[in-house]
């Protein structure tokens, strides 16, 4: 199946290590370049604000969805193409998994993990078949990763890691399943 919308799941801060942001802007532009849509969190600012804007400065698709409790919080992003206020974070969540055509993880906090873990558990359960991708930017998802291949090992996951999760380590490496 062709991915015309993607889910970009990530920081609503920068994080220390400016390639998070600069990776987060070159998957904004190759997104436009593609004419795949962004399904993202609605945000202006971090990671999030990044990818918005970079898609945005090529003319791409953007659908932010941002609950009413983190407009103040996160800054909604008036400027992009869509913007979906929803009731809680359950009514998000739910709203941008059946927005996209697959996901990707970027840098981020406990809402990021969450975001990837649920994603990641209704994948498991068929309750999609969405492709899920992390892009794994200076490593920072390696510890996450080794502790998922610890949960494989133990025999605690019903297939191995790599049949649910794509990583890269650059955002072009995207462009070979656009």
């Amino acid at each position: 199946m062709a991915i015309t919308s993607l889910a970009v799941f990530c920081g609503s801060k920068s994080g220390n290590n400016p390639l998070f942001e600069n990776h987060a802007k070159q998957l904004g532009h190759i997104l436009a370049k593609k004419n795949v849509t962004l399904i993202y969190g609605g945000g202006n600012k971090g990671i999030m604000g990044a990818v918005a804007n970079a898609v945005l400065e090529k003319n791409g698709k953007v659908t932010g969805i941002i609950p009413q409790l983190l407009t103040d919080r996160e800054h909604s992003h008036h400027g992009i193409t869509e913007l979906i206020v929803v009731e809680n974070m359950h009514v998000r969540k739910k709203m941008l998994y059946e927005k996209c055509d697959a996901a990707i993880i970027l840098p981020g906090g406990f809402g990021t993990l969450d975001e990837l873990f649920e994603m990641l558990t209704w994948n498991q359960l068929s309750i999609h078949s969405k492709e899920i991708f992390i892009l794994n930017t200076a490593g920072f998802y390696n510890h996450l990763l080794a502790h998922a291949k610890t949960m494989q090992q133990e025999n605690f996951l019903y297939d191995s890691i790599e049949d649910r999760i794509n990583v890269i380590n650059l955002p072009q490496e995207l462009e070979n399943y656009l």
